[in-house]
């Protein structure tokens, strides 16, 4: 029997990376064979299966993709995140976004971070609100924080951080915001439950037809993730983004992505952030 060892075929590749681009939109080119192959030695290791054939027969002719599905996936995709990250973003939420969203009428906003990752992106959100909100009078929010990885939103919903990786967060936001543990030794930070209270968490797979997030949404973050998808799962993905989001609702991606050439119901109004029409 060839051993794991002996690496992952180039048929097998394939076979997985058609599997993981249909389920999840995500491209996996030749060149990602060996990070791919890293990646599924641990999960070789956690089914007890000796090579990687066998655990490709294990997925296409017996029938256990349907079980191995989330694991596959969560093997597979990347999750940096870091607080405050494209800070200019959190800017025009508090000067610009949110003001217009009162101003507009609404007094009970819902925002989402609709790739989440361990929630860094959706706690930075619920700082900037809340300190909106407590400046502004009989205002609320609640934040959906979805993502296709069930390991990372495991992590999300502990909300429990290395103590570096808050750097970024203001002082006066750490001191609102965050817990530092009496334990000086453990090096860990946990996000304040007033702020966690405000975030629900849950799995979505963005390839899905059809987003059932309940209300329309005021807000959407979905930042540097398009990336990882081909243009025409880009326009599906932003098209349907788009129709959750209530007119005047603002649309947040990356600083390296574009809407360029996809037809949406928004006009630009500063770096990377759209305003639905």
């Amino acid at each position: 029997m060839q051993g794991a060892e002996d690496g992952l075929s180039s048929r097998n590749f394939e076979a997985l990376s058609r599997y993981i681009y249909d389920y999840s939109g995500i491209k996996m080119p030749i060149t990602k064979l060996t990070m791919l192959e890293g990646r599924l030695r641990r999960r070789l290791r956690a089914t007890g299966i000796t090579s990687f054939n066998d655990y490709c027969d294990y997925l296409f002719k017996h029938g256990g993709i349907e079980k191995e599905a989330i694991f596959l996936i969560d093997a597979v995709t990347t999750n940096k995140t870091d607080f405050f990250r494209e800070p200019k973003h959190f800017d025009h939420m508090a000067a610009t976004g949110l003001p217009e969203m009162v101003a507009a009428g609404h007094k009970r906003l819902r925002l989402w971070s609709a790739a989440c990752s361990i929630g860094a992106e959706p706690y930075t959100m619920a700082m900037v609100m809340q300190d909106f909100v407590d400046a502004a009078s009989g205002l609320d929010y609640r934040i959906l924080a979805t993502d296709l990885s069930t390991d990372v939103l495991a992590a999300a919903r502990r909300g429990v951080y290395p103590r570096d990786m808050i750097q970024p967060v203001p002082a006066e936001m750490q001191r609102r915001y965050v817990m530092v543990s009496r334990d000086a030794g453990r090096g860990e930070v946990r996000i304040h439950p007033r702020l966690r209270s405000t975030i629900g968490f849950a799995r979505m797979n963005l390839m899905d037809s059809a987003y059932r997030v309940g209300e329309p949404m005021h807000m959407i973050f979905c930042r540097n993730v398009l990336i990882y998808f081909d243009k025409p799962t880009q326009a599906k993905v932003l098209s349907r983004l788009c129709d959750c989001l209530v007119p005047g609702g603002f649309l947040y991606v990356g600083h390296s992505e574009t809407v360029t050439g996809i037809s949406l119901p928004v006009r630009q109004v500063a770096n990377t952030v759209f305003k639905k029409i």
